[in-house]
């Protein structure tokens, strides 16, 4: 029997093994070994309604020293899912022990175990890419620098002969997973790589959160039915709907300047009532780096309010303009990397993390923000709440173009391995969850140099609008990344630039003009038009073209199950093609791009249809209608087109079947 959801009496079953379980938690306290919490502790526990699909049960026990083990699991009704995070606080009057090894720690049953994983943003060309590996001996992922997805994507799948998990480490800085074989399974553990401190009276530290979702059947199967979940419990919501399709549109580099340090009043309402006049009106107004005092050098942030020169009034007057015309205003900021001749950094030396060499002397003009200090925290947030009121900012746009590991490790207090990164962690947490609270209807975007913290933890406080500082316009390049990031955090944003040479090999940054390839290659949720408000009316007609088409697809992103209908190799002698199929309506598209080396001079492709339905397709660019059955449509759907073009075939079942 199948919900809704696409979840079955199987699937569910799986759930419940995940919960029968003993507590997950396993620590060193000193010298003793705990598992769980064990009787000493007195432990009680909680259960909670959260909402109709959603209970929380949370046990809780604490020692004669006041030491505090808590482990929350939240059990998802609607879908195979349950998720374990545990804290520890000091409640007593004396330091803890030192506690070393936390985990999370669980053995998953089954037989001939594979694990499919990622190396997500490694700001790379090689970036988004899937491994699989047979588990016939250990294995630890673990990204790099302190950015939790960085060079390891913390979304995984252990597929077994019998069933499958979906999994995933919520943890925005330095995490370890280990996948061992034992007998009848693979024991999975997680936590942060490194923490072995004691903790003094009051002080709290937590895990990594562990999702694990269970399903039965095959990759696609497993693939559509994170999503389902991913959009109902993950994604964040505007004005109490999940969020629809954003065009983003910008003006920016003017003069040749770095990012938006020329940025001015009267160019960000000139520009916008510019695009408003020829047809274009963007969903999100993006205004980026350099509109506070940085001497026209976007990296020297810290000078934490509007240029006075550009923008005299503040950034309210954008920000009005933006709510007068019905549009949304991003604003960047990035508060945790500080220029050390910063005011920040000048009027609060005591919250600057420096990192140094061997010799002691500082490195780079880069300080890491000390958030970790609950009155900095303070700080960022009222200073923050107090712009997002000020300047009518709806998206508010965090950045962090920095390494932060050894700044944490270098300055941890000896005896308090990681403590700097766990305190940091939970701040930056709070922050986020006290600016959506006291902000009703905002929402964030998440960046550190593209997606190099896209956590599960922060995704379900944001999304990612720029997932990745690679790639633009290399349409291969962006194929591969749309491909991990349609299976695991499926609302992100793509540009329409082309950087391809006639030739067709790619060049970065070349000026190319917008055109409809370019539009066909930024086939995403969200999308920045790179039609820019200087250009003529024919790019300006382009862009009335082909918006409305990119929308009427973005929606069945958000509302349909994805099935990559090819290879994505990072070749430009490939051609690309995926399908998005809502199963409410039975609407959906199959879009089928050449690539600038594609060979020959048509593309076979096997959508996933009903064999007994009849469809109709339509390519709104040409006009085209096809009639076909589903049974025709599996056998071979051939696309004949050159190199250098795409297609989207909107389609709909004739007798209304799903």
């Amino acid at each position: 029997m199948k919900t809704t959801n696409n979840v079955t009496a199987a699937d569910m079953a799986l759930k419940r093994a995940f919960l029968a379980d003993a507590l997950p938690l396993t620590l060193l306290c000193g010298e003793r070994v705990i598992r769980g919490i064990p009787e000493d502790f007195s432990p009680g526990t909680v259960r909670r309604q959260i909402d109709s699909s959603i209970t929380q049960t949370i046990t809780e026990g604490r020692n004669a020293e006041g030491l505090t083990l808590r482990v929350e699991c939240t059990e998802f009704h609607d879908f195979p899912v349950v998720e374990w995070v545990a804290t520890i606080a000091n409640n007593g009057t004396e330091d803890s022990p030192v506690l070393t090894d936390i985990r999370l720690n669980c053995v998953l049953q089954g037989t001939e175990p594979v694990l499919t994983h990622g190396n997500g943003d490694t700001v790379l060309p090689d970036g988004y890419q899937f491994f699989t590996d047979e588990l016939t001996r250990p294995l630890t992922l673990a990204p790099r620098n302190g950015l939790g997805a960085h060079f390891a994507l913390p979304y995984m799948r252990l597929s077994f002969r019998e069933y499958g998990v979906n999994l995933a480490v919520g943890w925005p800085a330095q995490w370890e997973a280990s996948f061992t074989p034992v007998e009848g399974g693979v024991r999975l553990t997680a936590g942060q790589q490194v923490l072995s401190a004691f903790l003094r009276p009051g002080e709290t530290i937590r895990t990594p959160r562990l999702t694990l979702m269970g399903f039965t059947g095959d990759e696609s199967r497993a693939r559509n039915l994170w999503r389902r979940w991913y959009f109902r419990h993950i994604l964040p919501r505007e004005d109490g709907a999940p969020l629809p399709p954003k065009l983003c549109l910008h003006t920016w580099n003017m003069g040749g300047t770095s990012e938006f340090t020329a940025a001015t009043e009267e160019n960000q309402i000139g520009a916008i009532d510019t695009y408003l006049k020829g047809g274009l009106k963007p969903d999100i107004w993006w205004i980026d780096a350099g509109w506070y005092p940085c001497d026209m050098i976007w990296t020297n942030t810290g000078n934490w309010r509007a240029n006075p020169d550009h923008f005299p009034k503040g950034l309210g007057p954008v920000g009005t303009k933006c709510e007068e015309e019905g549009i949304r205003f991003l604003l960047w900021f990035e508060p945790e990397r500080v220029f050390c001749g910063s005011e920040l950094a000048v009027e609060h030396p005591e919250w600057m993390l420096t990192q140094r060499d061997g010799a002691g002397n500082a490195v780079g003009t880069d300080r890491l923000l000390k958030l970790a200090d609950t009155d900095c925290l303070e700080w960022l947030i009222e200073m923050t709440d107090r712009y997002i009121k000020e300047y009518h900012i709806h998206i508010y746009r965090q950045d962090f173009n920095i390494a932060p590991l050894p700044f944490w490790t270098q300055n941890d207090e000896p005896g308090r391995a990681g403590m700097l990164e766990n305190l940091h962690t939970q701040n930056y947490l709070k922050f986020w969850d006290t600016l959506l609270e006291r902000n009703p209807g905002l929402w964030i975007d998440s960046c550190a140099s593209g997606g190099r913290r896209n956590d599960l933890e922060t995704m379900r406080r944001s999304v990612s609008l720029h997932y990745t500082d690679i790639g633009y316009g290399n349409h291969p390049i962006k194929q591969k990344q749309h491909r991990e990031l349609f299976e695991w955090m499926p609302y992100f944003r793509a540009h329409t630039m082309n950087w391809d040479q006639e030739d067709g090999s790619y060049v970065e940054w070349t000026k190319r003009p917008v055109d409809e390839f370019a539009y066909q290659c930024a086939l995403a949720p969200a999308v920045t038009s790179m039609i820019e408000f200087t250009d003529s009316e024919e790019l300006y007609a382009l862009g009335r073209k082909m918006h409305p088409i990119w929308r009427e697809a973005a929606e069945l992103m958000l509302s349909g199950d994805y099935y990559p209908l090819t290879e994505c190799r990072f070749d430009p002698t490939d051609d690309y093609a995926m399908q998005f199929h809502d199963p409410k309506t039975g609407r959906g598209f199959i879009q089928i791009v050449r690539n600038t080396l594609a060979k020959g001079n048509q593309c076979v492709v096997y959508p996933v249809t009903d064999s007994n339905a009849v469809y109709t397709l339509t390519d709104r660019l040409s006009g085209e209608r096809l009639t076909k059955t589903g049974a025709e449509l599996k056998s071979g759907f051939t696309v004949r087109q050159a190199r250098r073009t795409g297609v989207i075939w909107f389609y709909e079942t004739v007798d209304g079947r799903q």
